[in-house]
């Protein structure tokens, strides 16, 4: 799993939604895309480990 494709539907998610800073859902999901924006060594370190343990079979089928 690419940590690329999990921020690119953190984006959809985000952006399927109306820009509006006092709704709780449009904050969260704008700030956790910023953080891993910022964090993308990291996420994808996490992600690989989570790889390791079987967290995608399922997505990857």
């Amino acid at each position: 799993m690419k940590a690329e494709t999990i921020l690119a539907e953190l984006n959809r998610l985000r952006n399927d939604l109306d820009k509006d800073p006092s709704d709780l859902e449009w904050l969260t999901l704008h700030h956790v895309f910023c953080f891993v924006s910022y964090k993308m060594g990291e996420f994808q370190k996490y992600l690989d480990e989570q790889e390791k343990q079987g967290a995608f079979r399922e997505w990857e089928g």
